[in-house]
């Protein structure tokens, strides 16, 4: 595998959890990488440069145009160009439909689709111009299947691989590659949060995952790694790339499934 030296990569939601891995998965390949989060990601940063390439840190709310726009001149200022885009950052909220307000529901939308928009957007313009790039949108088995008591987030993910598809037909022709991969159940932050409000257990996921396991983190980083790399997928186009040990592709019920295993 061919390093990427001289690339940029910028990273979202890239503190903790599934952004950080793939943070340190780009830097890995020797990619500079740019990382923005509502704190700053001061540790991501620190094993970002362990690897001996340049990282930038931001904190700020990538909802907000103006953060988009001052986070992309610094990035733009610092190497003068952006090869990937990785929007990740993402929040969850596991409420019922009925229950879900629209102040939350319109929070959820908006960290998790309209910014994505905006930051492809941005940066889209620079790799349009350069006629190079790939956007990949971190979506979610939830984008392409209902799960209950999570209307906002199925919504907001449902849309992001819509927003995929659609930037993947305009920009494809003009050298700009636009993918999501779309994980399962990932044990990071996010689940552990998620589990204390006792939503689901460990086996509500495991029974459930043909391969019996929960993704990690660095299962999503590999994805993202492929589909940033154009020697690797540079033909792949506007795809939804499923990470989830086989939990969408398995119709059988709980009893003939573990039978299986």
């Amino acid at each position: 595998m061919v390093d990427q030296v001289g690339q940029v990569a910028v990273v979202t939601g890239g503190a903790q959890g599934i952004g950080r891995r793939v943070a340190e998965r780009l830097a890995e390949r020797r990619y500079s990488v740019a990382i923005i989060d509502l704190r700053m990601p001061d540790e991501a940063l620190r094993s970002v440069r362990c690897h001996g390439v340049d990282g930038l840190g931001y904190a700020g709310n990538i909802a907000e145009e103006p953060t988009v726009e001052q986070f992309t001149n610094a990035v733009l200022a610092r190497w003068g160009r952006v090869d990937v885009l990785v929007n990740n950052a993402g929040i969850s909220l596991i409420v019922s439909g009925e229950s879900t307000s629209i102040e939350d529901y319109r929070r959820v939308l908006e960290v998790n689709l309209v910014a994505p928009f905006l930051l492809a957007k941005s940066f889209g313009q620079k790799m349009l111009a350069a006629k190079s790039g790939s956007i990949i949108n971190i979506a979610s088995i939830a984008g392409l299947l209902g799960i209950a008591d999570r209307a906002a987030y199925n919504a907001s993910k449902h849309g992001l691989i819509g927003l995929t598809r659609t930037l993947a037909a305009e920009w494809g022709g003009r050298g700009v590659r636009v993918n999501a991969v779309c994980p399962g159940w990932v044990k990071s932050e996010m689940d552990l949060t998620d589990q204390a409000a006792g939503s689901y257990r460990d086996a509500d996921i495991i029974d459930r995952v043909p391969m019996g396991r929960f993704a990690t983190t660095d299962d999503i980083a590999a994805a993202v790694s492929f589909l940033a790399d154009e020697r690797q997928s540079g033909f792949v186009n506007g795809h939804a790339l499923i990470v989830d040990g086989g939990w969408t592709a398995d119709g059988s019920w709980e009893s003939l499934r573990l039978r299986h295993r």
